[in-house]
């Protein structure tokens, strides 16, 4: 199976001072550092599972 790859737009809304490391670490994956930074990533299932996990501090949208 083939899956179309697109853009997701994710962009840190909140401070991870005080969450857990393995949380801070899915940011720093991301390329996330400062509070209204924003990163265009590639669609894959990696990069989903890391917004799902630290989904209280990001706000993603779909290009």
């Amino acid at each position: 199976m083939t899956e179309a790859k697109g853009k997701i737009k994710v962009t840190l809304v909140k401070s991870p001072i005080g969450t857990k490391r393995d949380h801070r670490a899915c940011l720093r994956g991301l390329g996330l550092r400062r509070l209204r930074q924003s990163v265009v990533l590639e669609d894959s299932p990696a990069v989903r599972g890391m917004i799902d996990r630290v989904n209280y501090l990001v706000k993603s949208e779909v290009l």
